[in-house]
C-alpha cells in the first residue's frame, strides 16, 4: 500500500494486490453470508452461494466502473447477489425452497431500489461496511489514538474529557480524530457513498 492510500475500490482496479483483495474478502464475506442466511438460504448453500458471490466479485471488480451516482458499487453488489441466487435456485429446482412467489418477490425487490428490501439491504450494507472497515483500520494506529478516536467520535465524549482521561492534550485527540476519519474516508470511498 502506498503512504497515501487510496481507497479499497481504486486499489482493487488500477493496481490489485493480495491484501486489497484479502481486505475485499475480508470486508463483505460476513456481510453476504448474514444476509443470505437471514432471506434466502440455510446451511451449507449460504457458504456455496457466499463463494459463488465473492468469485463473481473478484472475476468483475476490475472492470467496474463507478458511475459517479450515490451507492454504485452497493447496487453493482445487490445484482450481483440477485442474479446469483436465481442461477443457484434454478440449478437446484429439485431442492427444498423457499416457496416460488416468495422468492421471485424477494428478487424482484432487491431488484427494484425503491423497495423496502433494497433500502434495507442499503443500510445493512453501509453499516457493516462502516464497522468492519473499523475493525480493520484499528491495527493501523497507535493504540491511544484509536481510544482517542473511540471515545470522541463513536461514544461521543468531550474532546477535553478524553484528552484528561488518556493524558494527552486536547489538540492530539482532535489530531487522533482527524487521522482516523481521514484514513477511514479514503479506504471506504465508493463502498459508502
Amino acid at each position: 500500500m502506498s503512504d497515501t492510500p487510496v481507497s479499497l475500490l481504486e486499489r482493487l482496479r488500477l493496481r490489485p494486490d493480495e491484501a486489497a483483495w484479502q481486505r475485499l474478502v475480508a470486508l463483505y464475506t460476513p456481510l453476504i453470508a448474514d444476509w443470505l442466511r437471514r432471506h434466502a438460504l440455510q446451511g451449507p448453500d449460504v457458504d456455496d452461494l457466499t463463494q459463488e458471490v465473492m468469485s463473481v466479485l473478484v472475476r468483475e471488480l476490475p472492470h467496474f466502473v463507478h458511475d459517479l451516482r450515490k451507492g454504485a458499487f452497493r447496487r453493482w453488489l445487490r445484482g450481483v447477489t440477485v442474479n446469483r441466487l436465481r442461477i443457484f435456485w434454478r440449478s437446484r429446482a429439485t431442492s427444498p425452497r423457499p416457496a416460488d412467489g416468495r422468492l421471485e418477490d424477494m428478487l424482484n425487490q432487491l431488484e427494484d431500489p425503491e423497495s423496502r428490501l433494497s433500502r434495507l439491504w442499503d443500510q445493512e450494507h453501509d453499516r457493516h461496511v462502516a464497522q468492519r472497515l473499523l475493525q480493520l483500520l484499528e491495527p493501523e494506529f497507535e493504540a491511544t489514538t484509536w481510544r482517542a478516536f473511540r471515545a470522541l467520535v463513536l461514544e461521543g465524549r468531550r474532546t477535553a474529557e478524553v484528552a484528561t482521561a488518556l493524558g494527552v492534550s486536547p489538540n492530539a485527540v482532535r489530531i487522533a480524530k482527524s487521522r482516523v476519519l481521514s484514513r477511514f474516508r479514503r479506504e471506504a470511498e465508493g463502498l459508502i457513498d
